[in-house]
């Protein structure tokens, strides 16, 4: 069986990768290229990336190619992430990436042009077939599960991918990286969004979008300063604000964006009411089985990565669902995706559209 493993450069593609060709399967590796541009130290780290990858390989005996999807992530991933900061929201292009690029694109790629039975990746997270469905499961390892990214997938996908390390635990993988003498086995996880990386996100936004400062006021109207551009700022914010700690003395957060007056509006204190949201209601929505549970049910959700799971009831209605929350939540983002969990089985996502205050 020929299984094409996406390698990314990283420590866990590379463990995939390793214990595949372990079990004894024919691996392919194929590092795929989604931005080409240089960081801010003038670096292209895409040829950091696949220099790693090249080495891995070399290293557990598997062949390596690689496959330039730039244009197609600009068109599917990138402009959709534009659009949506113009809107004032917060786009999450990791979800979108996966669905458009890494498991459409790149999955097909990898099934009909290399000739693969199955495209594995290194994400946490696991796979079962119970009942003739395919069922999209947290990784063993909660702190590092992965699902939230991948709510997006359905039956057709998870009928042709594997994830070979979502039964071990972060630190099994790099014991059996640094076992294997991989060049990745100490290599840093990457963070941020997936195309900015860890350089500066104001700056790099501001290539694309021309920033529009305005004024920040509290509910009442009251100028409390100057923000750089709405783009910049998410609900719930609370650092690089510039605002000092008058009144209260406590701490100014970011509840609302008001794009007409291009105004940011911002309270005070941590548990002000207007941080906090009773329900959402959210569009987009992808069932991984294909269908909901029923038409109303009680599951658990998330808000954004790595949150706990939150108790909520949620309503399926024809262009939407309604989430309502057990317990008021705070800076619940429109643009951001609420994902559903019934135990430890991903029942899918959507595009957080709207929230309603508590």
């Amino acid at each position: 069986m020929k299984i094409v493993v996406g390698m990314s450069g990283g420590v866990d593609s590379s463990v995939a990768a390793l214990l595949l060709k372990e079990r004894g399967y024919e691996v392919i590796g194929v590092f795929m290229k989604n931005w080409e541009e240089l960081d801010d130290s003038g670096v292209c780290t895409a040829t950091e990336d696949y220099d790693d990858v090249r080495r891995v390989c070399d290293t557990i005996d598997i062949p390596y190619y690689t496959v330039n999807f730039a244009k197609e992530y600009y068109d599917s991933v990138f402009s959709y992430f534009l659009e949506e900061y113009k809107k004032g929201r917060t786009p999450n292009p990791d979800v979108l990436c996966n669905r458009e690029i890494k498991f459409k694109r790149f999955l097909d790629y990898a099934l009909r042009v290399v000739g693969g039975d199955y495209l594995a990746t290194g994400h946490y997270a696991q796979i079962d077939f119970v009942n003739e469905q395919y069922r999209l499961k947290r990784s063993f390892d909660h702190n590092k599960d992965q699902t939230y990214f991948l709510c997006q997938l359905g039956q057709k996908e998870l009928a042709d991918v594997m994830f070979p390390i979502g039964h071990l635990a972060k630190d099994e993988v790099r014991y059996l990286a640094e076992k294997n003498n991989l060049a990745t086995a100490k290599k840093k996880d990457s963070t941020g969004i997936c195309f900015i990386g860890e350089r500066n996100f104001t700056r790099f936004l501001s290539q694309y979008l021309p920033a529009q400062p305005g004024q920040i006021v509290d509910l009442a109207g009251n100028v409390k300063g100057t923000h750089q551009g709405l783009m910049y700022y998410t609900l719930g914010q609370r650092k690089g604000l510039g605002i000092g700690g008058e009144g209260t003395g406590e701490p100014w957060f970011v509840v609302s964006k008001d794009l007409e007056k291009n105004e940011l509006i911002v309270v005070q204190g941590e548990t002000h009411r207007a941080l906090y949201s009773k329900s959402l209601e959210a569009i987009e929505m992808n069932w991984i089985s294909g269908y909901p549970l029923a038409r109303e049910f009680k599951c658990t959700a998330k808000f954004r990565y790595r949150q706990p799971d939150q108790d909520v009831l949620v309503r399926v209605l024809p262009d939407r669902v309604y989430v309502e929350f057990d317990k008021p939540q705070k800076a619940v983002t429109p643009g951001q995706i609420v994902v559903l969990y019934l135990d430890n089985i991903c029942l899918g996502g959507g595009v957080i559209d709207s929230i309603e205050m508590i």
